[in-house]
């Protein structure tokens, strides 16, 4: 029986780069997943959820051509050949994690796994590997709710609705989170026309609000109709596709499918846990901050712990996981992490929000900056959004940022690395940036914490005054 240092179940982003990060540690490492490497990410979320995007966000700045010169006669979109150029992504990145598991020597292992101690592992109910550390990181799959799940035929899951061939004419979306109001947003680009259900009184929960009015004003240029505070009660058949019915509503509309986007549930059920001694509460393994779990030499990272299932979180987990299993005595830190939704326009967020700040009575100063002010984004012909920065009145550190805007995933970065050194709003504002960018936003916002932005339109002798938490607006 083969002795390995680290055995890593589950091959998504968390996993393999755990299992690449332990081999160039010189650790011998095998990799056990029965189903293709990538996981959920890659096949089933976010890469071929942003091919789609990326698809979608040239078919929306089509409606910009004309302002551009631009005239394009006869103009078709082939969404076979979108569907194909998404697939084709995914393929070429899954070969490159495939080069990069066997040039660090990696020893994968096509299976299902079951643990049956703290040092053995059953492949398949018939061979059995030996290893001195566990790493889980075994995903999540997409949630049903049970009202939902009575009818099966009629209900799209999101790895469902990335296999699709065609979209239908009219799709229902149940999730106001950031998957659903991703897909839908991809799916009335694509033609649909889309109706979004959220059971919460606000879409996407948590985020800043304007950058949230700003997506629902897109969704309504797009056509679609939002319902929020409400809930899918039940669906049957109607005259012309699936009837459904709402909580609170008196029409039923009838739509072609229903996209459920209503969360994900941990993974961990078939892996003899609980036989094996390690502890899981409503369906997520438990975890400590150096990812440890009630067993010693097993630690768990990503979305099978339920702490936050997001892509770049497992990868950091797993370096954390990786580090104590040869001996270490690292901590996972989540206090920065960026957040990043890919809508029209797009949103990304990361550390604390003026509501959390009310929350915590906590003061702040507050900066913002307008996309239409941007040289860049006039350029680019796409100057809707807008960066907001929050600072400490105390010393000026930056506690928390939101960007709304074309962009926005890659701007947040900067936010993120500021906080993460400690800067100060004016540090950031001070910092020399190139011209003409985007980048030059997160400059503005930064000086306009302080009040010294010369690009946005202020009062005279504007008092920098923070703002308080125990106030509400």
């Amino acid at each position: 029986m083969p002795l390995f240092d680290i055995a890593v179940i589950g091959a998504g982003p968390g996993g393999y780069a755990a299992a690449l990060r332990g081999a160039r540690k010189g650790a011998r490492v095998c990799l056990v997943e029965q189903n293709r490497l990538g996981g959920t990410c890659l096949h089933r979320g976010c890469i071929p959820v942003k091919a789609l995007y990326g698809t979608a966000r040239l078919l929306a700045g089509m409606r910009q051509l004309e302002e551009h010169g631009i005239r394009i006669e006869g103009f078709r979109f082939d969404l076979k050949k979108a569907l194909r150029r998404k697939d084709k992504v995914v393929s070429g990145l899954e070969k490159g994690i495939e080069g990069l598991l066997k040039s660090a020597g990696v020893e994968r292992i096509h299976g299902r796994a079951v643990l049956e101690g703290p040092n053995r592992i059953r492949i398949n109910a018939k061979e059995t590997i030996e290893t001195r550390s566990v790493i889980i990181a075994t995903g999540a799959r997409p949630l049903i709710p049970a009202v939902l799940a009575k009818s099966p035929g009629m209900v799209l899951t999101s790895d469902d609705f990335l296999a699709l061939e065609s979209y239908p004419e009219r799709l229902l979306v149940v999730g106001g989170g950031y998957i659903g109001c991703e897909l839908a947003g991809i799916a009335a680009l694509f033609g649909s026309r889309v109706t979004l259900v959220e059971q919460l009184p606000e879409l996407l929960a948590g985020l800043d609000r304007q950058a949230v009015r700003e997506m629902e004003k897109s969704f309504r240029e797009l056509g679609i109709e939002v319902i929020k505070g409400s809930a899918v009660e039940g669906l049957g058949e109607g005259a012309s596709g699936v009837r459904v019915t709402l909580v609170g509503r008196r029409e039923k509309p009838e739509v072609d499918r229903v996209l459920v986007a209503a969360g994900r549930f941990p993974n961990s059920a078939g892996l003899g846990l609980e036989q094996a001694g390690v502890m899981t509460e409503n369906g997520a393994v438990r975890a400590d901050a150096g990812m440890r779990t009630s067993l010693g030499n097993v630690f768990a990272i990503g979305d099978v712990t339920g702490i936050l299932q997001l892509a770049h979180v497992a990868d950091h987990q797993g370096e954390v996981a990786v580090e104590n299993a040869l001996g270490g005595n690292a901590e996972a830190d989540y206090r920065i992490v960026p957040t990043a939704i890919f809508t029209f326009p797009e949103i990304a967020q990361v550390g604390l929000s003026e509501a959390q700040c009310r929350e915590s009575q906590r003061d702040y100063l507050v900066g913002t900056f307008p996309y239409q002010a941007s040289g860049k984004a006039q350029c680019d012909g796409d100057a809707r959004g807008a960066a907001r920065l929050l600072a400490s009145p105390s010393d000026g550190r930056l506690l928390g940022g939101t960007v709304f805007g074309a962009g926005a995933s890659q701007l947040i970065a900067e936010v993120a690395a500021a906080m993460r050194g400690g800067l100060t709003a004016g540090d950031v504002a001070h910092l020399i940036h190139a011209h003409p960018s985007l980048s030059e936003i997160i400059k503005e916002t930064a000086a306009d914490v302080l009040g010294a932005s010369v690009h946005k339109a202020v009062r005279r002798g504007r008092p920098l005054e923070p703002t308080s938490g125990a106030r509400t607006e």
